[in-house]
């Protein structure tokens, strides 16, 4: 999207360069990445940078409120409440949709929210390795703040591990050797030094919790840096676990559970700001939309885009199992602003600006990005299946 950064990375882009960019990538963590990279950064202008930096900033100012809890309460699944939360969430993910405006211009229109955590050390190595193979303006920044990369990753330090040592916290996840974005699980165990452990292999005494490292030792669990999603985890009958994780234990959350329901699509209707679409609960709707080719359909708590309808009905609408879990949210149509080898196909983007909240500090704090990269109807693998220039990406902003 910036001109001058875009045509000197696209003249000076090989196949050569972009092999041996993945091989970096490949090779960094000890496993190779399992989902599509592109090809290319994303160069962020000043005055998109600007907006995005401000709806980050609207949207905090609401998350910050002292009578959020209160009016996120009701998001909260009655079965999947978690005891011990936390007086706010630790980490905070905002989806911004790249489109444009009346007058043409480039604006950020967010499209999700998570109070979760994604993927901070990816995402470092994906903006260094672009960096280290491709021709990256040299005062262009992935991370904000005036991070660099020994502070950013000694936050992350304090955040996740805090005082305890590195063997008594633990990344918890569901067969996390499964989970396709497990490199950045073997990237937080290599940075910080964690465990990285299945539900299914962790016990539980009394309140205690602990696991078996590869000498049979009892590890005492301290610190929980909690990937699994919830909703997800119900589908796993099958998973054998001595905690439910809805009982009191002596660990302290890293990313309460609670927070990823409370920060979500739910939150969304709550939003006021020129940077958020629209947003309806389908259970408060007075009368359908007479135009929903202009609206989407989205379950509340559903993870990568599942269950999402583009291009709904009135009979969608009103067939929906429980309305109270399910919103409409005016469409957006993303720009495709990014010029590719093939001027016939230039890719649109998503930005995920990437916030984390320290316990013993004020306010969130915007840390980092996230690109996803699309030429199809949607941002997924499924809508971009055998297209070059599409996948996981990161932006490198315009200072």
């Amino acid at each position: 999207m910036h001109t001058a950064a875009r045509q000197q990375y696209n003249a000076t882009f090989s196949p050569e360069k972009y092999q041996a960019f993945l091989d970096t990538i490949n090779s960094a963590y000890g496993e190779a990445c399992t989902f599509r990279i592109s090809e290319t950064p994303v160069f962020v202008p000043r005055a998109l940078k600007e907006q995005l930096v401000k709806g980050v900033s609207d949207i905090c100012e609401v998350i910050t409120r002292p009578d959020f809890r209160a009016r996120s309460q009701a998001a909260l699944p009655a079965h999947l409440r978690v005891p011990g939360e936390d007086d706010h969430t630790a980490f905070l993910q905002l989806d911004f949709g790249i489109c444009r405006d009346a007058q043409g211009n480039f604006v950020p229109q967010l499209i999700e929210m998570q109070g979760f955590p994604s993927l901070y050390f990816f995402q470092h190595l994906l903006a260094e390795s672009y960096r280290k193979h491709f021709d990256v303006p040299a005062d262009f920044h992935h991370l904000f703040g005036g991070l660099d990369s020994e502070s950013y990753i000694d936050l992350m330090r304090r955040v996740i591990v805090g005082d305890s040592r590195p063997e008594n916290v633990v990344l918890l996840e569901v067969e996390p050797e499964k989970q396709n974005t497990r490199i950045d699980f073997w990237g937080t165990r290599h940075h910080l030094g964690v465990k990285v452990i299945c539900l299914s292999k962790l016990k539980k005494e009394g309140r205690d919790l602990y696991y078996l490292d590869e000498q049979g030792r009892r590890i005492g669990v301290e610190r929980i840096y909690n990937r699994i999603i919830f909703d997800e985890l119900e589908k796993r009958a099958d998973l054998p676990r001595e905690w439910d994780l809805t009982s009191e234990v002596n660990a302290e959350w890293v990313g309460h559970p609670n927070w990823f329901f409370r920060i979500s699509k739910y939150t969304l209707p709550f939003l006021s700001t020129p940077f958020v679409p629209k947003t309806l609960f389908v259970n408060e709707l007075k009368t359908i939309p007479d135009d929903l080719e202009n609206w989407v359909l989205k379950p509340l708590f559903s993870f990568s885009g599942q269950g999402v309808k583009i291009n709904i009905t009135r009979e969608d609408v009103e067939s929906v199992d429980n309305p109270d879990n399910f919103i409409l949210q005016r469409k957006v149509e993303y720009i495709p602003g990014v010029t590719t080898p093939n001027p016939a196909e230039p890719s649109k983007c998503e930005i995920r600006m990437m916030i984390v909240w320290d316990k013993d500090q004020e306010k969130p704090r915007l840390v980092n990005n996230l690109v996803r990269m699309s030429k199809g109807e949607m941002v997924g693998v499924r809508y971009n299946k055998g297209r070059d220039w599409v996948g996981a990406s990161v932006g490198f902003f315009e200072p």
